[in-house]
């Protein structure tokens, strides 16, 4: 690796992670971790942070001048339930910050961006099973439009500038390690904390609605895997379907049930089962494996097992 990298995000679900599998890798003070806010997690002040606001252009150019970034994660977004709720905030950070750090990258302050879209771009248009990579895209929800144009923008500055973007359309991400942050398939993380502490879990999603998903571990290699692939291998400059476990709350409870006896879930659908029903229930992939090798390690039940050990620790169960 040349050059520092800057994590943008780093507080969040994914950025958390992010930050800690890139210092294990390549050391602490190769790795700037910032945020709007500092995070609690002792883990993320054993290096570079910075309190950092990405729609700032200044103060984010600030940073990557001070530390001489190669490569930025863009992680910084008000996800799907979040942005229904807060509409034109939703656009202006989702957009504003990613604009700002394709500047830098057309300018050659920094030299390459991972910025991750969703399935959120897909809409209740598009083919539900097994969606392809090009497919009809009319996202309903606002976190849905702001990722869809940011792959066009992405596109644009590759084709127009040369700018080494690189994206994945992230399914649902299921981790122990942080909260979940607003998100329409955050419901498929709360039901294991709920099955340990409480034994059962009422699901804001209807009993068989199948989402697509994803252990973090797996998401988290990915993302590494696609932004450390060589430059001829990456044939999507748009944003690559990502695939790793397809499932319902039926099904997840099932899993569950198999090592917590008496666990028992209901269902009572709120605004976020009308999200959910606009999303694919299953994607494919083939590009990604097909370009850089992409093959995800965890199936449910090997997820279910990470899942409820690692909390049942975390938890002092």
């Amino acid at each position: 690796m040349s050059g520092t990298i800057l994590i943008l995000g780093a507080c969040g679900q994914i950025g958390t992670e992010l930050t800690l599998a890139l210092r294990d890798k390549y050391g602490t003070d190769q790795i700037v971790a910032s945020d709007i806010r500092r995070s609690d997690l002792a883990e993320l002040q054993n290096g570079p942070f910075e309190i950092l606001d990405a729609s700032n252009a200044d103060a984010l150019r600030a940073v990557c001048e001070q530390y001489k970034v190669h490569t930025v994660y863009h992680l910084v977004a008000m996800l799907s339930a979040t942005g229904e709720k807060f509409p034109m905030k939703a656009w202006d950070l989702n957009m504003q910050s990613l604009l700002h750090v394709l500047e830098l990258a057309r300018e050659g302050i920094i030299q390459k961006i991972f910025w991750p879209s969703s399935i959120a771009v897909f809409g209740p248009t598009t083919p539900k099973e097994h969606t392809p990579q090009q497919t009809i895209m009319e996202p309903s929800t606002v976190y849905g439009i702001s990722k869809l144009a940011g792959e066009r923008w992405c596109e644009y500055y590759f084709n127009k500038y040369g700018v080494d973007v690189r994206s994945i359309r992230y399914p649902g991400l299921i981790s122990w390690k942080s909260q979940p942050g607003g998100g329409t398939t955050d419901y498929a993380v709360e039901i294991y904390y709920k099955a340990l502490e409480e034994g059962r879990y009422t699901s804001f999603l209807s009993e068989h609605r199948a989402l697509p998903m994803m252990y973090m571990d797996d998401a988290i290699r990915a993302t590494i895997e696609l932004t450390e692939a060589p430059v001829e291998q990456v044939k999507v400059r748009n944003s690559y379907n990502l695939a790793g476990i397809s499932f319902d709350p039926v099904t997840i409870a099932a899993s569950i049930a198999g090592h917590i006896d008496g666990f028992e879930m209901d269902c009572v659908p709120d605004f976020r089962e009308n999200i959910a029903a606009s999303w694919p229930a299953s994607i494919d992939d083939s590009a990604a494996q097909a370009d850089w090798n992409w093959q995800p390690e965890y199936d449910l039940e090997a997820m279910t097992a990470a899942m409820l050990g690692n909390l049942k620790v975390k938890l002092g169960l």
